[in-house]
């Protein structure tokens, strides 16, 4: 009995998919809730599990195909068993296992997902040599990719490990530099689509710029007592919640605080109509191997500051892995970009539509400042808000920005809500 593989029911306004990457081949025995394909949408990567146990006997759309909802990928012939390939037929006398597809069958196998081990086995790629990003040091996919992008030869001497051990460290840091390649002369270039994902951010913010009357405007903050109140209760604070304490929070429940003060910069534009939310979900940029991803905080208002911290840590890790539900990147009323994680002094952060601003935070500096009639040196930082000009006035928006900064100046404010 033959059992359609189907493209499953796409989240709303998601239109088509693209086939990302296929973890089982024709022939293979599969299982029941076994994951067959990834497929890759505007925001997220959907598993596609098997629903019998059988042997996949067709594929019908291979990886980078577009598809659409409930559209046939494959056929599995249910209650088949895959027919084992004698010794002679799978390995060739002359062509013995690799050292690479050694180690990744044996103790390490359990870290590789199907799609990183058949990334590792296609290239005979040394996992020793991969830093992984996922939780407990996984590797992921994106992890293997990156290797490849950053190390052109890795694949020549994986070959020759056999002969020769590699002269290179075991592992590299994640946050270690990548060195320039070699320059050889030959001016090379190398072309791949855009993701789904990446085409996706490219036309919103496009059509950011293109539909809103975005402008910036600047303060900067002192954060001299947020740092004092952290170092004081950091340790108290994990150990009762689980949790560290971070910035995030803070800047988080004061915009939060700022919203209250000032809807407008809480609504947004629907035709002729302006669209005030009584509700606080706030979106956190976040960088991830598949690119720039919005997941939301929702009513932020009723969370405390260990919530905002937990949720925000939660979604940092299911961000890298690649985990991110649709219903967990949609909506959003506010969004917080915290450039400074890179190193941006300053910088002019674009709105997220249908969204009417953004806070931009930056990274913390030594600057020298007048206090009290003395020149102090203090923990500064340049906010920056983005805002669309047709529904925030330029009062507004500076005394939300001020709002902000005197929170953060004076944390009790936040805790006695003055």
């Amino acid at each position: 009995m033959s059992t359609e593989v189907k493209v499953p029911i796409l989240p709303e306004s998601v239109a088509e998919a693209t086939v990302a990457s296929w973890h089982k081949q024709v022939g293979d025995a599969v299982s029941l809730d076994e994951n067959l394909v990834d497929i890759e949408t505007e925001k997220v990567v959907l598993e596609v599990p098997s629903t019998v146990d059988g042997v996949l006997r067709e594929i019908i759309h291979q990886e980078g195909a577009t598809v659409g909802e409930q559209e046939v990928l494959a056929i599995i012939e249910e209650g088949a068993s895959a027919a084992a390939p004698a010794a002679s037929e799978s390995t060739p006398a002359n062509d013995a296992p690799t050292e690479t597809a050694v180690a990744a069958d044996s103790g390490d196998a359990d870290k590789l997902s199907p799609a990183v081990k058949k990334l590792v086995a296609e290239h005979n790629i040394d996992v020793s040599k991969i830093s992984g990003s996922g939780k407990n040091g996984r590797i992921l996919k994106e992890d293997v990719m990156a290797y490849l992008k950053e190390a052109p030869a890795a694949k020549a001497e994986s070959k020759a490990s056999e002969t020769k051990a590699p002269a290179a460290p075991a592992s590299t840091p994640a946050s270690a530099p990548v060195s320039p390649p070699i320059n050889t002369g030959q001016r090379n270039e190398r072309r791949e689509p855009m993701s789904r994902l990446r085409t996706t951010i490219a036309r919103r913010l496009k059509e950011a710029q293109d539909t809103q009357a975005m402008l910036t405007t600047f303060n900067d903050v002192n954060l001299q007592r947020v740092i004092e109140l952290r170092s004081e209760y950091k340790e108290a604070f994990e150990k009762k919640h689980g949790t560290r304490l971070g910035f995030m929070s803070f800047f988080v429940k004061s915009a939060v605080e700022a919203l209250r003060r000032f809807p407008a910069v809480n609504a947004s534009i629907d035709g002729d109509e302006m669209v005030y939310h009584e509700y606080y979900d706030v979106g956190i940029a976040a960088s991830s191997p598949r690119g720039l991803v919005v997941p939301v905080l929702r009513d932020v208002d009723r969370m405390s500051f260990a919530q905002v911290e937990q949720n925000i840590s939660d979604y940092g890790a299911k961000a890298k892995e690649g985990k991110l539900t649709m219903d967990e990147l949609t909506g959003g009323t506010f969004t917080v970009s915290n450039g400074g994680v890179f190193g941006s002094m300053l910088s002019t952060p674009i709105v997220n539509p249908p969204q009417s601003a953004i806070l931009g935070m930056h990274r913390i500096e030594q600057r020298p400042i007048a206090e009290n009639g003395e020149v102090v040196i203090r923990p500064m930082m340049y906010l920056a808000l983005t805002y669309d000009h047709r529904i925030i006035d330029g009062r507004e928006s500076v005394l939300f920005l001020r709002t902000i900064k005197e929170c953060l100046e004076d944390p009790a404010r936040l805790l006695l809500e003055l």
